[in-house]
């Protein structure tokens, strides 16, 4: 069954901004979530990331980076685990039984994918979906895919960045 979606988009005018919209994403989640990126190279996605880790309460001292090489990195947050994927060397979504991924999303953590639209048919339905393009050099347009009720939340809890009242 298909679920119904809806897109908000943001403006992110740098790397900070474009943290802050991933730390206010990261307080909304709940464990079991799944955020599917997708971007081109150098559009944020890793930035985006990191964002969501200090929203969930991941110690400051962990260095958040992509997981180009290792595939999956994890990271113990507050209250909620963050399992980082980046699927940009993998050919395709047979490679993810080899890595544990079904495993990963029964976990009860955030699970964020770098470079989700290669393994598209793998991710669940009913996961938020960022997509980050360039502007200018510091510019990016995000935009944000999720159920109607969800996206009703994300554009709450972004109302102040999306104000530019930054806490």
């Amino acid at each position: 069954m298909d679920t119904q979606r809806s897109s908000l988009v943001l403006v992110s005018k740098s790397p900070t901004e474009t943290l802050r919209i991933g730390g206010r994403l990261g307080a909304g989640l709940r464990g079991g979530d799944c955020v599917a990126l997708r971007g081109e190279l150098g559009a944020g996605k890793t930035c985006l990331t990191q964002g969501i880790a200090c929203g969930l309460g991941v110690p400051d001292g962990y260095a958040v980076a992509s997981p180009t090489f290792t595939l999956i990195n994890e990271y113990s947050g507050k209250k909620i685990a963050l399992f980082h994927l980046d699927v940009y060397r993998l050919t395709g979504d047979a490679d993810l039984e080899e890595i544990g991924y079904r495993e990963y999303l029964g976990r009860g953590g955030v699970l964020v994918v770098e470079w989700a639209e290669k393994i598209s048919g793998s991710i669940p339905d009913r996961a938020l979906w960022v997509t980050l393009s360039y502007l200018d050099e510091y510019v990016r347009r995000i935009e944000l895919t999720d159920t109607p009720e969800r996206i009703g939340f994300w554009k709450a809890i972004l109302t102040p960045i999306i104000t530019g009242c930054f806490e």
